[in-house]
């Protein structure tokens, strides 16, 4: 091979490499933090790969103090699943709970994002966005998955009434809302 060629070839494999690092950069700056697996149940048994299953995490808000959320999604199975190659279906339920006294961090806006997670190799992401009822005062969590060409309009939504904790008297979500 020419000297051109390898150093084209070097600097294709550098870029490679340099987008690979930025998009995994991109994709821990996304969620910060990761949620914590309680457990999975096996849905479909596989011989000799992975089997499909049903995975259940916890996370808590990490802008409100007091709120934790509970969803499970289906993780495919086989050998295309276990390499990351199978994109996941858009199946999944939510359940968030006030598990102390509630305390906003910040101001925040209607739908802002809690989390996101990647649900294929590529365009498939799941998200968990937030907002406020401020007229029941009740924080209010959707989740849906979203594809760059077309979405998905599989959803979950799960409600958390802001209730006094102990002698604490309840803060007003509406307060927090940016204009």
């Amino acid at each position: 091979m020419s000297t051109f060629g390898k150093s084209v070839l070097k600097s294709v494999g550098t870029a490679c490499m340099a987008l690979g690092i930025a998009l995994g950069a991109l994709g821990t700056v996304a969620h910060a933090q990761s949620p914590d697996l309680i457990f999975k149940k096996s849905t479909v048994w596989k011989f000799m790969s992975p089997d499909h299953k049903l995975a259940t995490y916890a996370l808590d808000d990490p802008e409100v103090e007091g709120v934790a959320c509970h969803f499970t999604v289906p993780e495919k199975g086989g050998f295309s699943g276990w390499l990351g190659l199978e994109e996941e279906t858009s199946d999944i339920s939510l359940a968030c709970r006030q598990v102390g006294p509630i305390k906003f961090k910040e101001k925040f806006e209607q739908g802002d994002e809690v989390y996101r997670q990647s649900r294929s190799l590529f365009f498939k992401k799941m998200r968990i966005v937030r907002g406020c009822d401020a007229k029941r005062n009740v924080l209010v969590y959707l989740v849906y998955s979203d594809k760059l060409v077309e979405g998905s309009p599989k959803n979950s939504t799960s409600t958390v009434p802001i209730m006094p904790w102990g002698n604490q008297a309840p803060e007003k979500c509406a307060d927090y809302l940016e204009d």
